[in-house]
């Protein structure tokens, strides 16, 4: 069933109207009461949303009424977001001087005019708002106020396990079962610890419960636990719900009339030095006062005893565990098709149906692994020997197909129904991509952020932390896997099971949907669409005419994820601008036209951007400086790009900017302009800026008012760059590879100024790589506040790399080839890594002060190596206390190392946006 998502557009409509009711300013008076009467309606309508949205699926004229109803939200949405630009406009006028405001005044675009003529939009917003809305008195809705972040959806409820399995219907899971029983049987290394906890992890329908029922049942198992306890805890961890069954499963004897504390007592008495395994089955709940609170009272048992939690949350396994979490796989496409004939043949059978069984193995390919999908589709097949029902079941996606409750689909809603209401719309939105697509995480984030669906949160939180947020709850369930991390641990791609995808379709509806040229019929209720994989004719111009003639005009995204080419006239973009005014995401990467035409100006709604990888295109227009609502601006892999146009600093809410371009200066000078004292306020609401390939790069602008919010600076292969900004205060991350001419030193190297130490206050990750003027670490990175925050030090490939700086020398010669004297001032540091810098020959006497670093890796440095061997280096004592050490002269050498660095730590070191993009 699809979601109507008309709640979550509704609330983030309430606070728009809010908040443009507080800007009186911009309003007419009679603006100003159409705007509040269409805020008390929308507040009417919201408040029996949550009970519309639950009872659609069994009322069809239900969902039609709340598909009205979200047509009427999002035409509301493109009016208060036309006023969301002119309160923009007017602050670029205000900082523009009286001659801009007269100038605004008297164009056509006067102010005047304008407010009124949206105050009659409203107006017609509003009335339609409340024809539609009269009609939800037939429905008897309930009002629902102070709605919680997650609601339960129709397949929420779940039907309780129990711990018995017939082992011979359990195929390809011997592996898995042999090396969880020798980790129950292991003996815990702390001391301290009477009873471990076992998290057992994955994906629903990956067979966590099947297995543990294995495990519990194995005869060694029983044979090494004095006492075994199965519990179904589901949804809801109470506690005393919990106790009880504990002793009803160890006992057999039943105590519901207990009150707490005898239950308790009888707990304890009943655990008191027995070795135990107790299973908790189907854990959802990330309450760590709650677990705690079961687990002081089972800790009595004696020491070896266990407990498997089953869960689809990382996060759940991370606040119970105690050993690291087990992350079941999906089985092999031979076990499978083992499983699918004993689900869809009665025994013997499949010998007389080979063709049948053919067509099997395309079906099984499709579960990927997934057991639970491979009994659904195999049971829709059983006694079916018509070779159309399976061709049927092969060629169909699987939320076209029927399910029942105990079905794939409804058990990967029951983890999408646990989300809140805008993670659920942010998953929607990847139904756009094809499957199998390998998503960047930078690219994610923005289109999501671009589409509106990111609120700020009242906290302030930045809008990239609540993606980033967002993300991680998606990856903590498995709904993406394979994740995979560049070089530098900094960025990741990753994908989507083929059955979460299906998933992401089922939820989406008719507004997303992908499309291509010939579609014939094309919905009206399509606002997000995408063009994955599609030939580009060669009568480009006609058949974009036509397509876009097929096509609503209030469309919100358009992309081309998966093409080896993008667009390659300006014809689409012509058509694009011509007829969608209300477009928020442009995704129109590889595309190969030569130029953006001025009138790209008239998307005053565009919030994301993306021109990746266009090789043709020289100059972007001055224009493009008017859209005040763009956020996200992809210009990387742009060879050909001249330069930007030179107010693109002023836009007043760009938020990322990743670019390649051959200018000498970022943002460009005009000619004949002047050097202002403090510099230019630009770029002042910039967080993430990547430069890539700038070849001709010597400089970027400075002052106190530039740069002001930027978190992220990654800049690669910019061999003219010279030098930094001397002041970044909100930088959390920089990166720089391949800068062959940058200094790292910060303002007037003779005057050792104070904005030299005080540059980089908030950084946590630093990363430096094939820079042959870095002999020294940089003063502020030593003595400045960076040295109460950083987190990650990371310095690979600079030949000259000396590292000395010695605090009590006045001119601090560099032959002693040593780390700064210094470096015990970097409180914060976890990692540093130090690799193929030849001439770092030894440690500093104060790196034992150290006392939070947890990772070191020195790795082709080959007189360090020799110093920091194991027991006998001279350098040995002072890096023994560091937990995972990966000491070595080549990055295959197992030489001295310990653990290796994983990523869930760079996860959680790292705390700004992040990106990958070309170089």
């Amino acid at each position: 069933m699809a979601e109507s998502f008309a709640f979550n557009i509704a609330d983030k409509l309430l606070g728009k109207a809010t908040s443009l009711l507080l800007d009186q300013v911009s309003l007419a008076r009679g603006v100003y009461a159409e705007l509040e009467n269409l805020k008390d309606t929308l507040s009417a309508v919201k408040a029996v949303l949550l009970d519309a949205e639950e009872q659609q699926l069994n009322n069809h004229q239900l969902t039609d009424w709340l598909g009205k109803l979200k047509d009427c939200f999002y035409d509301a949405e493109d009016v208060l977001d036309e006023f969301g630009y002119d309160s923009l406009l007017r602050e670029v006028v205000n900082e523009g001087g009286f001659r801009r405001k007269v100038r605004h005044f008297f164009s056509t675009s006067n102010p005047l005019a304008f407010r009124f003529k949206m105050g009659s939009k409203i107006k017609g917003i509003r009335e339609r708002l409340d024809k539609i809305a009269a009609d939800a008195d037939k429905f008897n809705l309930k009002k629902i106020t102070g709605a919680p972040a997650r609601v339960p959806g129709p397949y929420r409820e779940r039907e309780k396990t129990y711990s018995f399995v017939r082992a011979s219907d359990v195929i390809g899971r011997d592996g898995d079962k042999d090396e969880i029983i020798r980790l129950l049987m292991q003996s815990s290394d702390d001391d301290h610890e009477n009873v471990s906890v076992l998290p057992l992890v994955g994906i629903g329908g990956l067979g966590k419960t099947t297995l543990a029922k294995l495990v519990y049942n194995d005869e060694r198992v029983v044979r090494h636990f004095d006492k075994r306890m199965w519990i179904c805890v589901s949804d809801e961890f109470d506690v005393k719900r919990l106790i009880k069954e504990i002793i009803t499963s160890a006992t057999h004897d039943r105590c519901d009339d207990l009150p707490i504390d005898e239950l308790q007592v009888r707990l304890r008495d009943e655990l008191n030095d027995n070795k135990f395994l107790l299973v908790l089955d189907d854990v959802w709940s990330k309450n760590r006062d709650k677990w705690l609170e079961l687990k002081a009272l089972v800790d009595v048992g004696a020491k070896g005893s266990k407990i498997i939690v089953t869960t689809r949350d990382k996060l759940v396994a991370n606040v119970m565990g105690t050993h690291p979490m087990y992350e079941l796989k999906g089985l092999p496409d031979e076990e499978c098709l083992s499983v699918f004939i004993k689900c869809a043949f009665k025994d013997g059978e499949d010998k007389r149906y080979p063709r049948l069984v053919g067509i099997g193995k395309d079906i099984v390919k499709k579960c990927k692994g997934l057991p639970l999908a491979v009994r659904t589709l195999g049971g829709l097949l059983y006694l079916k020997t018509n070779e159309n029902d399976w061709v049927k079941v092969r060629d169909s996606e699987c939320w076209q197909l029927e399910q029942e409750k105990d079905d794939i689909l409804p058990a990967l809603k029951l983890s999408y129904d646990d989300l809140s209401f805008d993670v659920k719309q942010c998953f929607a939105l990847c139904s756009l991509f094809p499957k199998d697509f390998e998503f960047d995480n930078i690219e994610l984030i923005q289109m999501w952020m671009g589409q509106g669906l990111i609120q700020p949160s009242q906290e302030k939180e930045e809008m990239e932390d609540i993606c980033n947020r967002y993300l991680d709850e998606l990856l903590q369930i498995s709904f993406f896997q394979d994740v995979e991390f560049d070089d530098e641990g900094l960025f990741f791609n990753f994908k989507m099971h083929d059955l979460v995808h299906d998933l992401a379709l089922l939820v989406a509806g008719p507004d997303y949907s992908t499309l291509n040229f010939d579609c014939k019929n094309i919905s009206t209720k399509v606002r997000h669409f995408s063009m994955p994989g599609i030939y580009w004719p060669k009568e480009e111009e006609e058949k974009v005419s036509r397509f876009f003639g097929k096509l609503n005009n209030n469309i919100r995204t358009i992309s081309f994820p998966d093409i080896t080419h993008g667009p390659r006239s300006e014809a689409f973009v012509g058509s694009c601008i011509l007829r969608l005014k209300y477009i928020r995401v442009l995704d129109l990467q590889k595309s190969s036209f030569k130029a953006l035409p001025n009138s790209i100006c008239n998307h005053k709604l565009l919030r994301y951007l993306n021109l990746r990888g266009n090789r043709n295109i020289k100059r972007l227009p001055n224009s493009i400086c008017k859209l005040h609502h763009l956020q996200s601006l992809f210009l990387d892999g742009c060879e050909s790009l001249e330069e930007l146009p030179r107010h693109i600093g002023k836009m007043m809410s760009l938020r990322l900017l990743i670019v390649r371009t051959q200018q000498i200066a970022l943002p460009p000078q005009a000619p004949g302009e002047r050097k202002v004292k403090g510099g230019r306020r630009c770029f002042n609401s910039l967080r993430f800026l990547g430069l890539a390939g700038c070849n001709s790069l010597e400089s970027l602008v400075e002052g106190m008012g530039t740069f002001t919010a930027l978190r992220t600076l990654i800049i690669r292969y910019c061999p003219f760059l010279l030098s930094l900004p001397n002041h970044l205060p909100a930088l959390e991350t920089l990166e720089i590879i391949n800068c062959k001419s940058l200094d790292l030193e910060l303002g007037n190297r003779n005057g050792e100024k104070e904005d030299d130490i005080q540059a980089f206050g908030s950084l946590r990750i630093l990363i430096l790589s094939e820079l042959p003027k870095l002999e020294i670490l940089p003063r502020w990175l030593i003595q400045g506040p960076t040295s109460n925050t950083l987190l990650r030090l990371s310095i690979e490939s600079c030949d000259n790399f000396k590292a000395l700086w010695e605090e009590e020398e006045e001119s601090p010669s560099l032959s002693s080839s040593v780390l700064p004297g210094g470096v015990d001032h970097l409180t914060a540091l976890r990692q540093l890594e130090i690799k193929y810098c030849p001439q770092l020959s030894a440690l500093p006497e104060k790196m034992g002060k150290l006392s939070a670093l947890t990772h070191l890796t020195i790795e082709g440095c080959p007189e360090l190596v020799n110093r920091c061997k194991r027991g006998t280096g001279e350098d040995w004592n002072k890096i023994a206390h560091v937990p995972d050490l990966h000491i070595s002269n080549s990055s295959d050498s197992d030489e001295e190392s310990g653990p290796l660095l994983s990523k869930q730590l760079v996860e959680r070191v790292k705390h700004a946006p992040l990106s990958k993009f070309a170089s």
